[in-house]
Formats: structure tokens, C-alpha cells, sequence
């Protein structure tokens, strides 16, 4: 581009550019015109949608706090991929949202690309973050007790997003405004992004943005959420092959691990070329045009996901998402619908002495349904009416501590004595 009233778009615009230009453009439009910013819409609402369902009372724990900050991260990605990525791929092909191109495009590209990086940070810390409490929950139960609380969760976040936006500070620097042209036809000032002279430092580009870049958001990350996943997965295995002598409650926690498991697969396929993109860089140049569109949309695909993975595998989750979304009871209002109605295996503690119980909000709950079963230590009591009221109250445990799960582990399952007060489900 020049600085006359007259712009060349040769290689920016697709009816003014050759067949070798043209073709990136279009692959551009495929992969983030339309790909990247379909999925990331759909994407937008699920994660909104897993929100509302994890920060429900009886999802409240460690690891849904965790999950809740991956999902608000991967909205902030999404939304600044579609800026940054998906409208302008339109622009190319089409030659429509010109003023957004040369106009909003430049200025919100100065906020949006440290942004964006920042959110791209935070992800990767928090999925390595929710492996972390995995592996200790599955791996070491016993630890988990002081471990996986939900405070020492909102820290971890809080930490996370700190060391994120100190790490990515360098790059509100590396891209500055610069007025093109002045273009009669929509009387306005036209502006595009260059880099600045700290962004093409050798130095800078060499320790920073290669080594830097690679070690903290790929190597280390990637390699640590490798080895934890490969342990949980052992021990996943281990009490599928003894899954006759599983209680509910360790059978509930393999399955949590198993959904943990797909999202870290699908986090590692949807980065594995980013990491490509970055070492052909490093060591061997710029990578090819069409790679790094594909990684852009792989990026998107892999924050806007979660949300089937959550559906997939996670039976309350699926659950609550029913009763919320797909009845009358719309927001858990609905009567019997409602999730907050007979929604009662909210949360599992161990207090340590090999007993565990199910709270709810108080010890005092009552049921108007029929036909609703209880089960006492192996016994069954049924009561049919038209409208039964019943109150049952749950032993009071002194000091339960933390809400976490103890999976199996092993042999330190085989001579627990576990006696479970639990409600048969509607």
C-alpha cells in the first residue's frame, strides 16, 4: 500500500490480486471467513451456557471453578479471533466492511493482539491447571483433601491471569497505528497496522518471541500436561478393570477424569500446529500463509468445544443443561422441572473416617414426588401416595472440610469400609 488517494490492493483484495493470491485469500475466507467465525459464534453461546450451568449451587466445587475461568478465557479468544481473524478474511474476498478494515480494524488491533495473547496464556495455564488437580484427586486422594479446595482454586486463577498479563506486557509494544491515506469517497482517514522498531529487533525476536515463547507456552505447558495425563490415564485403566468393586462415587470421579481427559486430547490436536507454526519460524522462516490460517481456526475450534465435551461425558452436567434448557423449567423455574426441585446429589465429602455423605443445603430436605425410593446402608424403603411429604436427617458430620472426591487408588480402595446416604434417582 502507498500513501496516495489511490490504494493498490494487489494481494490484499481478491478481485485485484493474481491466481497465486488469490488462492491464499480464498483458503482464508474457507478456514476463518467462515469456519472460524460460524464455530465461533456457536462456540460463544456454549461457553455462556457452560457458565451458567458450572456456577449453579450444586456444581460448586474446585474443579467447575477452574472450568468456569477456561470457559470465560476461551470467550475472550474467541471474540478477539473473529476480530482480528474472521471479519477481515471477509474484507479480502468479498471487498464488503471496507471502513472496518482500514478503519476499526487498525485501531482495535492495538488492544486486541496483546489481548488476545493474554487469553491464549491463560488457557493453556488453566488446562494445565485443571490436569494439576486431576492427577492430584485421582493419583494421590489423600492430598486432595488440602489440595483441591475451592479457595485455593480462585487463587490459582487469580495467579494464572496475573503472570499471564505480566508475561504478554512486551507485546502492547510491538504494533503501532499508521495513517495511510486520505480517501474522498468516504471522507475519512484510512490507518494500518505496522510493527515497531522493538518488534524487529533481532534480540527481541530471538529471546522473546522464539525461546521464550516456545518454552512457556509450549514446551513446558505441553510436556507436564503430557506426563499427568499419562498417569491419570493409568489409573483410569486400572479402575476400569475393576470396575465391579468401584462405589458410585469412584465410578462418578473416573468418569470426571475421563471427560478431563478428552478436553486436554483436544486442546493438545487443536494447538499441535501453532507450535509447528512457531518453530518453522524460529528456525526455518516464515511458515506458509495457509498453515497459519488453519492454526488460527484450529485455535478457535479448540475454546469453543468444551461445551459437547461437558455434554458428552458429564451426566449432570447434561443433566442440568436439560432441565434449564430444553423444559418449562427455564432457569430452574418450573416446579417440578427445576433442577434445584430434585437435583440431589450435589456434592460428596470424606470427613476421613471412611464414611461418606451427601448435604445438601441444609440437613432437612423434603419430597413431594411419588413413588421415591431411600436407601439406608443397603436397604430399600418405598412409599407410594398421592402426596407424599417426608423428612429425613442426614448424620451430622462434624468438620467435613473441603467438598473433594477421593477416586480409586488402587489397593487403598480394596479394604475401605464405605458406608454412602445417598438418594435414589427420579
Amino acid at each position: 500500500m502507498n500513501n496516495s488517494n489511490t490504494l493498490d490492493l494487489r494481494g490484499v483484495l481478491y478481485s485485484e490480486s493474481d491466481d497465486e493470491d488469490k488462492r491464499k485469500i480464498l483458503y482464508e475466507f474457507v478456514t476463518n471467513g467462515v469456519i472460524l467465525n460460524v464455530i465461533g459464534i456457536l462456540g460463544i453461546f456454549g461457553n455462556i451456557i457452560s457458565m451458567i450451568i458450572l456456577s449453579r449451587p450444586q456444581m460448586k466445587s474446585s474443579i467447575n471453578y477452574l472450568l468456569i475461568g477456561l470457559a470465560r478465557c476461551d470467550t475472550v479468544l474467541i471474540i478477539t479471533s473473529v476480530l482480528l481473524f474472521g471479519i477481515p478474511a471477509i474484507y479480502k474476498y468479498t471487498g464488503c466492511l471496507f471502513l472496518y478494515y482500514f478503519k476499526v480494524y487498525p485501531h482495535l488491533v492495538l488492544i486486541l493482539y496483546p489481548l488476545a495473547l493474554i487469553a491464549q496464556t491463560v488457557s493453556v495455564y488453566l488446562t494445565l491447571t485443571v490436569t494439576l488437580e486431576r492427577f492430584v484427586a485421582v493419583c494421590h486422594p489423600l492430598q486432595a483433601r488440602s489440595l483441591c479446595t475451592y479457595g485455593r482454586a480462585r487463587l490459582y486463577v487469580i495467579l494464572i491471569i496475573v503472570f499471564s498479563t505480566l508475561y504478554n506486557l512486551p507485546r502492547f509494544w510491538e504494533v503501532q497505528l499508521v495513517e495511510l491515506s486520505y480517501e474522498s469517497k468516504y471522507n475519512t482517514t484510512l490507518y494500518e497496522v505496522n510493527m515497531t522498531e522493538l518488534r524487529v529487533n533481532p534480540i527481541y525476536i530471538t529471546i522473546y518471541i522464539h525461546w521464550l515463547y516456545l518454552i512457556f507456552i509450549y514446551f513446558l505447558p505441553f510436556t507436564s500436561l503430557a506426563v499427568l495425563n499419562a498417569a491419570i490415564y493409568q489409573q483410569v485403566r486400572r479402575a476400569n478393570q475393576e470396575r465391579q468393586r468401584l462405589s458410585r462415587l469412584q465410578k462418578k470421579e473416573i468418569g470426571l477424569a475421563t471427560m478431563l481427559l478428552c478436553v486436554v486430547v483436544v486442546f493438545f490436536l487443536c494447538n499441535i500446529l501453532a507450535l509447528v507454526n512457531n518453530v518453522l519460524e524460529a528456525f526455518y522462516g516464515s511458515p506458509l500463509d495457509q498453515v497459519v490460517a488453519t492454526s488460527d481456526m484450529l485455535i478457535t475450534i479448540n475454546s469453543s468445544v468444551n461445551f459437547i465435551i461437558y455434554v458428552i461425558f458429564g451426566e449432570k452436567f447434561k443433566r442440568l443443561f436439560l432441565k434449564l434448557f430444553c423444559s418449562h423449567g427455564w432457569m430452574g423455574i418450573g416446579g417440578r422441572d427445576s433442577p434445584d426441585a430434585n437435583t440431589h446429589d450435589d456434592s460428596v465429602v470424606s470427613n476421613g473416617d471412611g464414611r461418606n455423605y451427601s448435604l445438601r443445603n441444609s440437613h432437612m430436605y423434603h419430597l413431594h414426588r411419588t413413588g421415591t425410593a431411600i436407601i439406608r446402608n443397603g436397604s430399600t424403603t418405598s412409599r407410594n401416595s398421592n402426596s407424599m411429604h417426608c423428612s429425613t436427617r442426614i448424620p451430622h458430620a462434624p468438620s467435613p472440610g473441603p467438598c473433594v472426591y477421593y477416586p480409586a487408588c488402587g489397593s487403598e480402595w480394596e479394604n475401605e469400609n464405605t458406608t454412602t446416604t445417598s438418594l435414589n434417582k427420579l
